[in-house]
């Protein structure tokens, strides 16, 4: 095979992490498996090999197209590599999941204002208060 790229380097440049050190946490907290297995950021990685890397809770499931060691911007990060049409899917599925949580969840309209603070006060009063 020819030259490789070392995987924290490839992660960084195809721009799964912000910074080479967060891909080498990612690398060795075992968020990245490189052909089903775990890997070192310093292993080199080659065109065609499958990765699977989690970002936060989404999973990519990927194969890499091309190689590279220098951060470029979007769109030429995204022909470095070809997702899955599972994983595509799959995290399509997953982020209608926690919209659909997170509409679920009560909204409180954030901090009440002077006002309502003093209806708050008024209430925890009456309520310390014997009643007659």
């Amino acid at each position: 095979m020819g030259e490789g790229v070392r995987l924290d380097k490839w992660l960084w440049a195809a721009r799964f992490f912000k910074t080479r050190p967060l891909a080498q946490k990612a690398i060795e907290g075992g968020k990245v498996r490189v052909e089903g297995a775990r890997a070192k950021p310093g292993k080199s990685v080659q065109v065609g090999q499958q990765l699977e890397v989690r970002v936060g809770t989404v999973l990519y499931e990927i194969t890499i197209r091309a190689l590279s060691n220098k951060r470029g911007p979007a769109s030429v990060a995204r022909e470095l590599y070809e997702e899955d049409p599972d994983s595509i899917k799959r995290r399509a599925r997953e982020a209608e999941e926690r919209k659909a949580a997170s509409q679920a969840q009560p909204d409180y309209g954030g901090r009440p204002d002077k006002y309502q603070r003093r209806r708050i006060q008024k209430l925890m009063r009456d309520a310390d208060r014997p009643s007659r």
